[in-house]
């Protein structure tokens, strides 16, 4: 089996570390690996947590403007920090100075995120710092068709694994709930008689646990 980060090689990776279980969900929906990919995709947010993408973006400021969108800025998950205002080296008593740098914010509302700055940037802030308004943000992680278009590291991949086999446990422990169920845990490869809500439990401690 291939060990890329692409999207089918993903897949046979979460199938095969599945052992028996993986049946359960082969065909279920309107292709044979859709199940497969929505674990794979319902883990992302918590591999953002864990494994951050870090990337920059720009918006251009317009004077006495307090909110920018974010439309398109790509896979905007969460601001970082700014780099607007940081080379001036002029004191608050100096003629010339602009003023302090607005305190931005980002919040999500209508469907979209969008920055948010307090106070709104002045003509003069602008004239000293320019309009160009760079800034790092939490991206987004993506799992692509192509292995370059997955934004997971590649050590990373077994945590993506394990946290997609955390969501398999969950929807296994809805499908069969109360219902003990032969599966082997996905770590040791050992058989175990357990019920997925229970290996559900164990397999995101020890996400959450795991060093990164």
């Amino acid at each position: 089996m291939a060990n890329t980060m692409s999207k089918a090689d993903l897949v046979a990776s979460l199938k095969d570390s599945l052992h028996d279980a993986a049946g359960v969900f082969a065909g279920s929906g309107a292709t044979p690996d859709e199940a497969f990919e929505r674990f794979l995709a319902q883990a992302l947010p918590d591999m953002q947590v864990k494994c951050p993408v870090t990337r920059l973006g720009t918006v251009t400021l317009v004077a006495n403007f307090p909110r920018y969108s974010l439309g398109s800025v790509a896979g905007f998950a969460a601001f970082k920090t700014q780099l607007w205002g940081d080379t001036c080296k002029l004191k608050p008593w100096e003629p010339g100075y602009p003023g302090s740098v607005p305190r931005v914010l980002a919040s999500y509302e209508a469907g979209q995120w969008w920055l948010d700055f307090d106070p709104a940037p002045t003509s003069t802030a602008i004239g000293a710092w320019g309009s160009k308004f760079d800034f790092w943000y939490f991206g987004q992680h993506t799992i692509g068709a192509a292995a370059a278009d997955t934004t997971i590291n590649p050590q990373d991949r077994g945590l993506l694994i394990l946290r997609a086999q955390v969501e398999a446990m969950r929807e296994l422990s809805i499908r069969n709930a109360g219902k003990p169920v032969s599966l082997r845990d996905g770590l040791s490869g050992q058989p175990r008689n357990s019920t997925p809500a229970a290996l559900w439990q164990a397999l995101l401690d020890y996400f959450y646990k795991a060093r990164k």
